[in-house]
């Protein structure tokens, strides 16, 4: 499975102003991409475009085979329930629900809330914040309140993570928490991760950093030493392996 943009741009308005150039890339199955620039550099709208958030002015866009700029707004919705996660700067959970609620919320709209509570459970332990299951989001700290966030992107079990600048509202400690449960859902669960951050600490924690300027594509680096974690605070515990999930 891969992500594939052939020839994306994006412009907007009258007269138009173009914010993504003729993006050429793949991504493949199981990487942890980071993409990174300047304020204004493109880089929220080339994450929109890949997540299928956003349509492109032109261009392909095509994901498991699957030719994305085709498809009806309804089949899109469909595809994107089934096989990707999303996690933003603003965590975006229900006030009126409770923690295991809002992780259970993309389960409940697909009718499979028996067969995934045993799941949301099991990440309530690994981030550990299993105690904060019944609490209401105001009730929780800002780096809890993420870290359901992710366990509500994960509870489907997407094969894509699509994260744009989750830590931006956290201070550092709770940053490096929520960057090591990222990677650790890279490497353990084998979920393709697309983050966007400005951050060059956790850039650096990708297997691949793309830097954007203006729209264009300036730098696609490999790195041959990625670095696995800030910490060990938050590793995954070892009974959770692809098999398990």
């Amino acid at each position: 499975m891969s992500i594939v943009a052939r020839n994306l741009i994006k412009e907007v308005g009258d007269p138009a102003s173009r914010i993504i150039s003729n993006i050429n890339l793949v991504i493949n199955d199981g990487e942890f991409i980071s993409i990174s620039g300047r304020s204004g550099s493109g880089k929220s709208t080339l994450l929109y475009l890949l997540s299928t958030l956003d349509q492109p002015t032109s261009g392909e866009l095509i994901i498991n085979e699957k030719q994305i700029t085709t498809l009806s707004v309804e089949e899109i919705h469909h595809f994107r329930n089934k096989h990707l996660g999303f996690v933003f700067q603003f965590h975006y959970l229900l006030p009126e629900l409770n923690a295991i609620e809002n992780v259970l919320m993309p389960a409940r709209k697909n009718n499979q809330i028996e067969e995934k509570t045993e799941y949301a459970h099991e990440l309530f332990k690994i981030f550990d914040i299993e105690n904060k299951k019944n609490k209401l989001p105001g009730q929780l700290s800002g780096g809890e309140q993420q870290r359901v966030a992710i366990a509500r992107a994960l509870i489907m079990k997407p094969s894509y993570l699509f994260a744009d600048e989750p830590t931006g509202n956290l201070d550092s400690k709770n940053g490096n928490i929520v960057m090591n449960i990222l990677k650790e859902t890279n490497l353990h669960l084998k979920t393709t991760v697309i983050l966007v951050t400005h951050e060059p600490e956790y850039s650096a924690m990708a297997d691949r950093e793309i830097i954007l300027i203006d729209g264009v594509i300036k730098q696609n680096q490999t790195r041959k030493n990625t670095i696995k974690n800030i910490s060990d605070k938050t590793k995954f515990k070892k009974t959770i392996t692809k098999k398990k999930l």
